[in-house]
């Protein structure tokens, strides 16, 4: 069978275990129960600490909701939002899904094409930002109805920022006690976000709000979270990671998150120290920086990683459970064991909330020790995402014939149904955290004059795991290429890509290694790089 259309869980009959539940629930139930107890403590780098209480944050989404409300925001409109680390991104998320509205997260390092092509796909009708983009949102997606702008760029303070249609974000809040209230539905539309694919243009990953409570409680439970944890947090809030695995996370038990702009080696451990956190997810760059600080006795029980208890950080002290998930996912379809020993560098086991499959080729069983292709079976709105958002064919072409969600990642098996982490089928590069499409680069280079043909490829890298690397048939050879070919190839890459997409080297050659006449073969490109 091939995209499972119909969601088991909303046949009539059917009891799921998020009924009469959706995101304002939650916040509301919170609000009410843990009225006092800090959610959301804001750490920024130059001034102190800000809590925010359950019940203080809760009224504040409820007269931020009544003000998008009044600026005629209304249910099933795509509100973008283009924010670093800070409260106002958390106050505007949760304000539109209590109105209806779908938040759309945006990666704050995307460029100028990017965010007009994000705008234009949803079809968002406002946008907030902050000072430092907001003539870029302002510029690119002209089809908005207004722009809000934040009085600080993730707590570093900013001069006030006017253009055409922008205003104050803090005008936008109105009284709470017009919120709007609306029947709770489980399977409404909630947030997007926009994935990098194997085409030049990322899919945008819609979820319900069910999908949003299965990430709090599955989440919370692989991490053995409660309320006495404290959960601190810098990975960016665009993005499944922070959005999920800690903040929904924490939400789900009740608990507080420690927000920091983004990562800082030399204020990680004083910040960690002050709020006495108690779990961290992080990647491996943030963790090889920490390494060259000391380690002062502090109160973390479990960090959460790319892989399980790797040998390098054992000076941390702390146990590190490995996973592995996606935007598509919500939570982890593979997790490490908190209360048992786990294989060391392994991504975990295969989750008891989805379904794992590890194949060849031609669909035969993968051997242990040997690396295959990794599916996952759950259900869509619920457990999987629900659909790309205005891409059917996408949504249907991800999946196979037995309904599992083709991941595109290769995995290898390990003995005791431990998995480690192989290479990227869809040839995908990891940058710094950051998933990076090859194709998208090679679609921007290819149009620059005097390039024939470029591939891009991977290059090992001791902090952010891979870099960009491209290479390059120029039209003529080697020999007759321009000077300027490669000033202008740079020029190009800056101008229609996120930073982290652009390449590190470039490489000029007369022809290509291939696996057929047509293909090169990225693997020997990337043995010339080792």
């Amino acid at each position: 069978m091939p995209y499972p259309a119909t969601n088991p869980a909303m046949i009539p009959g059917s009891i799921g275990p998020f009924d009469g539940m959706d995101v304002p629930w939650l916040l509301r139930m919170h609000a009410e129960t843990r009225r006092d107890h800090p959610f959301i403590i804001w750490s920024p780098f130059d001034a102190p600490a800000r809590p925010w209480t359950y019940g203080e944050f809760h009224e504040r989404v409820g007269a931020l909701s009544a003000g998008l409300a009044r600026r005629g925001i209304v249910q099933g409109d795509y509100v973008l939002i283009h924010l670093d680390n800070c409260v106002e991104m958390l106050l505007a998320w949760f304000a539109c899904a209590e109105l209806g509205a779908i938040a759309v997260t945006t990666n704050t390092r995307s460029s100028a094409a990017e965010i007009e092509y994000f705008a234009d796909h949803c079809g968002a009708v406002a946008a907030i930002t902050q000072p430092s983009y907001a003539e870029l949102v302002a510029t690119n997606c002209r089809k908005l109805r207004w722009i809000a702008v934040t009085s600080h760029n993730a707590g570093a303070l900013a001069d006030g920022y006017t253009v055409g249609k922008a205003e104050r974000f803090d005008a936008l809040f109105a009284d709470s006690a017009d919120r709007p209230r609306r029947p709770v539905d489980l399977w409404a539309h909630c947030s997007v976000q926009y994935t990098s694919g194997t085409t030049s243009r990322p899919k945008a990953v819609l979820w319900t709000h069910a999908n949003a409570l299965w990430g709090g409680k599955v989440n919370a439970a692989h991490q053995d979270l409660h309320a006495f944890d404290t959960h601190m947090t810098y990975l960016p809030l665009f993005h499944t990671n922070a959005l999920a695995y800690s903040m929904l996370a924490t939400l789900w038990v009740g608990a507080s998150l420690v927000l920091q702009p983004r990562f800082s080696a030399r204020r990680f451990w004083n910040v960690a120290l002050e709020h006495r956190a108690t779990w961290l997810s992080t990647i491996p760059f943030c963790m090889k920086a920490l390494l060259e600080h000391d380690v002062p006795k502090h109160h973390f029980r479990l960090w959460g990683a790319s892989f399980c208890d790797p040998p390098a950080f054992a000076k941390f002290g702390v146990k590190i459970i490995g996973w592995w998930g996606m935007t598509e996912t919500i939570t982890h379809g593979i997790i490490g064991e908190v209360d048992q020993p786990n294989t060391p560098m392994a991504i975990g086991r295969a989750a008891t909330e989805y379904g794992i499959r590890v194949t060849n080729d031609d669909g035969t069983p993968t051997a242990v020790g040997e690396t295959g292709n990794l599916t996952i079976k759950g259900i869509p709105g619920l457990s999987l995402f629900k659909e790309y958002l205005h891409n059917e064919a996408a949504t249907r072409d991800s999946f196979d014939a037995n309904g599992f969600f083709i991941t595109g990642d290769r995995v290898t098996l390990l003995e005791r149904g431990y998995i480690k982490f192989g290479d990227r089928a869809k040839d995908m590069l990891k940058v710094g955290g950051e998933n990076v499409a090859a194709s998208e680069i090679e679609q921007v280079v290819i149009t620059v004059p005097g390039v024939r043909e470029a591939a891009v490829v991977g290059k090992k890298h001791p902090m952010l795991d891979e870099v960009p690397v491209v290479f390059i048939i120029p039209h003529a050879g080697v020999a007759q290429a321009p000077p300027a070919l490669h000033d202008n190839v740079m020029a190009a890459c800056k101008s229609g890509l996120a930073d982290f997409k652009v390449p590190r080297e470039i490489h000029f050659v007369d022809e290509m290694p291939r696996s057929t006449l047509e293909k090169v073969a990225k693997a020997e490109l990337r043995k010339l790089l080792a």
